[in-house]
């Protein structure tokens, strides 16, 4: 079972850059895919992007690509978000995710909601204008 901590949300204004941290302990599994979503009121979680922990491969939003780059620290045991050229519509909470890869193509990066297992508690992200 994963246990996860994001930190990093703030105030920030549109332009500025932000990176989001997710702190992750529990890990017993060989592989996990460790994803960031997002949310506003009203709305729908909506995925920005993943990591696979051993391969450090990702995959993104459509949205968000050019935008956002994940990373992982495994010393650490960190996944970092980080966003640039921020804008008033990326204002949410951002969630980090997890799940076990059993076993699975090295191409294979879950993009849903419930394609994940375990999740933080979020970090509230403002970006004014």
């Amino acid at each position: 079972q994963l246990h996860l901590v994001e930190s990093g949300g703030r105030l920030v204004q549109a332009g500025d850059s932000l990176t989001l941290s997710c702190k992750v302990s529990g890990r017993t599994a060989r592989n996990y895919a460790l994803g960031w979503f997002r949310q506003t009121p009203g709305k729908e979680r909506e995925f920005v992007g993943t990591i696979r922990w051993v391969e450090e491969t990702t995959a993104y939003a459509d949205s968000m690509k050019g935008r956002v780059t994940i990373s992982r620290d495994e010393i650490g045991n960190v996944v970092s978000l980080h966003v640039k050229n921020l804008k008033p519509e990326d204002t949410a909470v951002y969630y980090c995710a997890g799940r076990i890869l059993y076993y699975s193509a090295t191409g294979y990066h879950p993009t849903r909601e419930d394609d994940y297992d375990w999740w933080g508690r979020g970090t509230q992200v403002t970006v004014s204008s």
